[in-house]
């Protein structure tokens, strides 16, 4: 409740820092007010189980884990806006608030215990990225893409809220802890079609927001227009928190329905592995191949939920979305880097790096090998775990279409790698410029993604 509040407050004030006519001062203050929140929710994890508002909002060592993901998630991040701050951006003050109340969004889906929060906070956070999609307003690509991704948005929230008054009308509730024996109550079963109905408008509307298959529909297109830097809080925070609550629904509320839902949750994952990875194969651009790289990422926490495993599965999600999240944050911050200063985003606008960056090829590398789930990255038990938790639950074909689509995906990982070591440098290409502070950022998700790979059990156990 502490990170909430911090968040809110600063984001408010961060408002009137926009005033001044210097924006120097906007990152550091940003980066200090996460340190705080990071070391807020550490502090809660010692004080046990927390409840807020009549408990419409459940602070546990489930949402302090979750909620530690996207506040170092949208750390890291940071620094990686260094070129909105060298140039001048007259509204960098405005988009930091945005992240940070999309951060408030993020951590109440997380944290809920009713499905009004839940609804609150998946519109917090969607609003907010909606606004920052166009916020290169003189680029047709983001006009469209925050278009693209108003009216997308727009139509998940009416099947999402249909969906939950339904369920409301079946139950009598809202509180995931009432529904969870109100769904199995006899008493209630005139009502079942009016519930699955809604459970199924739902699942629905939740995997519009996580752009999972067939559901994604503009997600690539939103993804390629948004700026990168936001495309990357896209892929990663918004991701983080949609499974957090999709879990928790499913686990906590609809346990009882799974028989109902199971089938249709088994075939979004299918799907969106199949059109993810295959999708990314025929991509021409990185941004865009990112893009189905993250409907893709998707279907495997989609395999969580299906072996729907309280201890396997949370941990599996837990896991999986943090090493997602570093090493999807260092593939858009060199894509970020490189298409700014060479005005490409395709495979060969990656061509001789490393001769001319280092640094930025081998943080590549290593992010890529992490995407695709290489051995001694943290990828790699990122999707262990997960597919742990379904084999524990007799999944064994859903993990073998797992792994073939974990082979398809090698194909279009290791193609910017390529060109990164093995192409030329493309005609007047000059150094990638990275700034002392940017390097440092780089080495650490570089050195994060591998302790991950190196000694997992340091995170794997805390839930």
């Amino acid at each position: 409740m502490t990170s909430l509040i911090i968040l809110s407050v600063f984001g408010i004030i961060n408002l009137f820092l926009g005033f001044l006519r210097s924006n120097k001062m906007l990152m550091p203050l940003a980066m200090l007010v996460l340190v705080i929140v990071f070391g807020a929710n550490a502090y809660d994890w010692s004080l046990g189980t927390q409840s807020f508002f009549s408990e419409m909002l459940v602070v546990d060592r489930y949402t302090v884990a979750f909620t530690g993901i996207v506040v170092l998630t949208t750390m890291l991040l940071l620094p990686f806006s260094e070129k909105y701050v060298r140039e001048g951006e007259a509204n960098l003050a405005e988009y930091y608030s945005l992240l940070l109340f999309a951060l408030v969004g993020a951590i109440m889906m997380v944290a809920y215990n009713n499905m009004l929060m839940l609804f609150i906070g998946i519109e917090i956070m969607s609003i907010s990225m909606y606004v920052v999609a166009g916020a290169d307003k003189r680029n047709a690509r983001s006009n469209e893409a925050a278009l693209k991704y108003f009216l997308m948005g727009a139509f998940a929230t009416g099947i999402l809220l249909f969906g939950v008054a339904l369920v409301y009308g079946a139950t009598g509730t809202f509180y995931l802890s009432q529904l969870s024996a109100a769904v199995t109550n006899p008493a209630n079963a005139e009502f079942t079609p009016m519930l699955y109905v809604g459970i199924l408008l739902i699942i629905i509307g939740i995997s519009f927001k996580v752009g999972a298959a067939p559901f994604h529909f503009w997600t690539p297109d939103v993804y390629e227009g948004s700026p990168t830097f936001f495309t990357a809080y896209m892929s990663t925070v918004v991701k983080t928190a949609g499974f957090a609550a999709f879990f928790k629904l499913l686990l906590v509320g609809f346990g009882g329905a799974q028989s109902f839902w199971l089938p249709t949750v088994l075939a979004i994952t299918i799907l969106t592995l199949l059109i993810g990875n295959l999708g990314a194969v025929a991509q021409t651009s990185v941004k865009r191949m990112l893009a189905y790289s993250s409907i893709s990422h998707a279907g495997y926490l989609f395999i969580a939920l299906v072996a729907f495993d309280q201890n396997l599965s949370a941990n599996g999600i837990f896991f999986y979305s943090l090493a997602y999240s570093v090493a999807t944050i260092s593939a858009f911050a060199v894509l970020k880097l490189v298409a700014d200063q060479r005005q490409r985003e395709d495979y060969d606008g990656f061509g001789g790096l490393y001769r001319t960056n280092p640094l930025l090829a081998g943080c590549l590398t290593i992010s890529m090998l992490s995407l695709a789930g290489i051995p001694l990255t943290g990828g790699f038990f990122g999707k262990f775990f997960v597919f742990s938790a379904a084999v524990s639950q007799g999944y064994i074909g859903l993990v073998v279409f797992a792994l073939v689509m974990s082979m398809v995906s090698i194909y279009y990982y290791l193609r910017p790698v390529i060109a990164a070591y093995l192409r030329p440098l493309p005609e007047n290409a000059q150094p990638v410029y990275v700034s002392s502070f940017q390097s440092v950022m780089l080495v650490v998700l570089a050195l994060l993604t591998v302790v991950l790979g190196v000694l997992p059990g340091l995170v794997s156990g805390l839930l």
